[in-house]
């Protein structure tokens, strides 16, 4: 690439062994709206979790199952991801590696607020199946904000913007209550 960093001039970064401009992958480490997407997944996924499991476990045993289905995720989707951009004979650069992982850890970080309340809920005395409701409730909200943040991004105003927030809550909503059918009632 001519740069020790595995970075081309424009910032992007590539492919290890590939001179000059060539060794770009096919589109740059991540974009915002990427961001913003394994923000929203890993949100469903800890709504999901909380909804199914959270009148089963304690809140610890909660806590440590969404944040390692989490990390198992975002782990899973940037291998694919990378083994799928690999270009004939070449690797991806470590430093590719390490943007593209830094790139979508908001799959794992958007887990933090909700199980924030979760955790509060319980230490201000809810019992398990309490808290992970006041968690499922921030992860709600939490989906709310990023699609209202997803519409802004997209300059889209009034109407349309609070369609975007609220389809992206019904969304989130739907897909809960579709894990939780599957996992509860046809088991």
């Amino acid at each position: 690439m001519g740069h020790a960093s595995g970075r081309a001039p424009d910032g992007r970064t590539g492919v290890a062994g590939i001179p000059g401009g060539r060794a770009e992958p096919l589109h740059p480490v991540r974009t915002p709206g990427r961001r913003r997407a394994v923000s929203i997944y890993g949100t469903i996924v800890t709504a999901a979790i909380l909804s199914t499991a959270g009148d089963r476990l304690s809140v610890l045993d909660l806590v440590i199952a969404i944040v390692v289905t989490l990390f198992v995720y975002w782990v899973a989707e940037e291998y694919s991801e990378i083994v799928g951009e690999l270009a004939e004979g070449q690797l991806p650069t470590w430093s590719y590696v390490r943007e593209a992982l830094a790139a979508t850890w908001p799959m794992v970080s958007a887990s933090f607020a909700p199980l924030v309340f979760l955790v509060a809920a319980w230490l201000l005395g809810a019992a398990p199946p309490a808290a992970a409701n006041a968690g499922l409730v921030a992860a709600i909200l939490e989906l709310v904000l990023y699609g209202w943040l997803a519409g802004r991004a997209g300059q889209l105003r009034g109407r349309q913007q609070f369609t975007v927030a609220a389809a992206t809550a019904f969304l989130g909503l739907l897909m809960i209550t579709l894990k939780d059918i599957v996992l509860i009632h046809l088991h």
